[in-house]
This record gives C-alpha cells, sequence and structure tokens, in this order.
C-alpha cells in the first residue's frame, strides 16, 4: 500500500512536470500582478453552460446590467450532460438557444457575440476540441496584453476554455480565468459538476500556468441561496426579463415548501463587480488527480481561491439592477 501510493504521488508530480513543459512560463511576479483583483472596469467573455440549470441566465444578465465595471465583448456556450440534455454536444446547442432567448430579452444582437462551444469533452490532455468560441477566445485574446488583459469568466465545464490554451498557449500571457468550478482544497472531493463533467479539461487549465481565479463550490458558493418568496417579491411583475428569470426558477423545484436555490454563477460575476464581496486567498494551484481530488505541491504556481462571499451585498445589487431594468426600444 506505501509503496502504491508512493509511485502514485510520483506519477502525479510526473504529469505536473510534463504539462508545465507545454506552456509559456510565466514568472510568478507577474502572475502575481495579475492576479489583483481589478478595479476599474475590465474586458470579459462569459463562458456558460445556460441551459444546464437557471443560475446561469442570471449570470449573463447580471453581467449586461453592469456596464459600470463589465464591457462584455462574447458569450459562448459549453457544453454539459444531465437530464437536461441527451449528450455533452446537445447542452451546448440547448445553451445556445438559450443564450440567444435571453440576448433577446435585452435587445442584444447576438452577431459576432454568441458563439457555439465545444460539442464533445476533451479525450486528451494534449488536443483540443475546435470550436466558433475556441477561435474567437484565441483571436481576442491574441489582440489582448498583459496591460489590458481579457477576463475569461467560465460557470460551466472548462473544456471550451482547456481547447483555446491547447490551441494557443500564448493566450495565457493576455488572460485571466475566472472559474466557478470544484470545491475548496480541504473538502473531501473535487466531483462537483462543472468539474467533474470534463475532468481533463480542468487539469490542463490548473496545469497551464494561466492566472486562474476559482470560486470553489463547497463550502463557499453554496452559501448564494435564494428562495421563492424574495425572488417574488424582488422581481415578479418588474419587466420581461425579471418575470422570465422569477418563472424559471419557480419551475425548476418539485415543491417549494422550504424551498431555497443557489444560484451559483452569479458569484463569478459579481467577483468582478466589487471583489470585496468575495474575499480571496492567493494558494498554490492543486495538483487535479484522476481520482478527482487535489493534491497538495507547494512548488507549484499560485492562483487565487475564494473563501466566503457576502451573499446580502450580491444579492441586493443584482436585485436592484433587474427590478431597474427598462428594454431597449
Amino acid at each position: 500500500m506505501k509503496t502504491r501510493l508512493i509511485l502514485t504521488t510520483l506519477l502525479i508530480f510526473l504529469i505536473s512536470a510534463l504539462f508545465a513543459q507545454s506552456f509559456p512560463k510565466l514568472s510568478e511576479t507577474f502572475r502575481l500582478g495579475q492576479l489583483q483583483p481589478p478595479t476599474g472596469k475590465i474586458r470579459m467573455i462569459l463562458d456558460t453552460d445556460t441551459y444546464n440549470e437557471v443560475d446561469d441566465q442570471f449570470a449573463l444578465a447580471y453581467t449586461l446590467l453592469s456596464p459600470e465595471k463589465i464591457v462584455l465583448e462574447a458569450v459562448y456556450a459549453a457544453p454539459f450532460l444531465n437530464n437536461r440534455s441527451e449528450s455533452a454536444g446537445d447542452g451546448m446547442e440547448k445553451s445556445y438557444d438559450e443564450i440567444l432567448r435571453l440576448l433577446k430579452f435585452m435587445g442584444k444582437s447576438p452577431e459576432n457575440f454568441a458563439f457555439r462551444g465545444s460539442d464533445r469533452y476533451l479525450e486528451n490532455i494534449d488536443t483540443p476540441v475546435k470550436s466558433e468560441a475556441t477561435l474567437d477566445l484565441i483571436k481576442k485574446a491574441m489582440a489582448s496584453s498583459p496591460e489590458n488583459p481579457l477576463y475569461v469568466v467560465t460557470i460551466g465545464c472548462i473544456t471550451n476554455i482547456a481547447s483555446a490554451i491547447l490551441t494557443e498557449p500564448e493566450i495565457i500571457k493576455n488572460i485571466v480565468v475566472v472559474w466557478l468550478g470544484g470545491n475548496s482544497l480541504d473538502w473531501p472531493t473535487q466531483g462537483e459538476f462543472n468539474l467533474v463533467q470534463d475532468v481533463l479539461a480542468a487539469q490542463v487549465v490548473f496545469n497551464s500556468g494561466v492566472p486562474l481565479i476559482t470560486l470553489p463550490c463547497h463550502p463557499v458558493v453554496s452559501h448564494f441561496q435564494t428562495t421563492i418568496p424574495e425572488l417574488q417579491y424582488y422581481l415578479e411583475g418588474k419587466n420581461d426579463l425579471a418575470d422570465y428569470l422569477f418563472n424559471i426558477v419557480k419551475t425548476y423545484g418539485k415543491g417549494h415548501d422550504a424551498f431555497s436555490k443557489v444560484i451559483w454563477d452569479v458569484t463569478a460575476i459579481a467577483w468582478l463587480v466589487n471583489p470585496s464581496w468575495i474575499p480571496t486567498n492567493l494558494v498554490h494551484s492543486p495538483i487535479l488527480t484522476d481520482q478527482v481530488t487535489f493534491s497538495t505541491d507547494r512548488s507549484r504556481h499560485f492562483i487565487r481561491m475564494a473563501h466566503t462571499l457576502n451573499r446580502d451585498a450580491i444579492f441586493s445589487d443584482l436585485f436592484k439592477k433587474l427590478g431597474n431594468y427598462s428594454p431597449r426600444n
């Protein structure tokens, strides 16, 4: 048993070293600078499995309603597979359709703005999945710079982002990835939906050295909960967009006695709107094992990881923006 553990550990470190040789080497000083919470307006793309649940819709709307902090340059549909899809590709197509639905509510044209993403997950750690989203991300990232990086916010599985990095590794110099995925470092397992959908893609991103901010689902983002009465009070009857968002939550659960719902994905946007609402720490990038657990190596590069959140402050800003929304003529 002890010999097997030693061999497994050596294999993990060997895989990590091989990954490190495949990507541009960023200095830790540079990376730490890119990981500083943003203070001004930022450029951003949103990568989302929009039809997977009901929270991505809130996140997309919140992004577009926060122009004081965010310039949204594109939205990518991410793959997913659960009881709302027949395959990863079908999940991506349904997410794309849902993106179009939300953009129509908000009077935003999808032309050169909404893109289909990967129709499947990575099959190995070396081969990207080509898609419209991957090509667009590479184009936008290569046109960016370290001084004006592109924030890549991904609130589903991270296939599209990993595919872009594998296709053109140089983009890690010009982007900052914000990912809602996985759990905290000391959580017993990393079997969280966004991560476990494509473990290989997550391994690519963790090992690439790209400046990365993660928002762990447990035990951090799992506290971002609301209820039907609260949503009804703040959203119902305010406008068509608010009604749509309220109703997709209302019809999502079976029975609403003591019902609460985590609106997970809003928090990734909230960190960019006001980083003080979601405090973060610098931690060494974990090694994601094939057993879907985190292994620690303190010689690895730093990432930034959230450790708590101000639920009330975020919902206050979200409800105010949704309630005051007026469709464009």
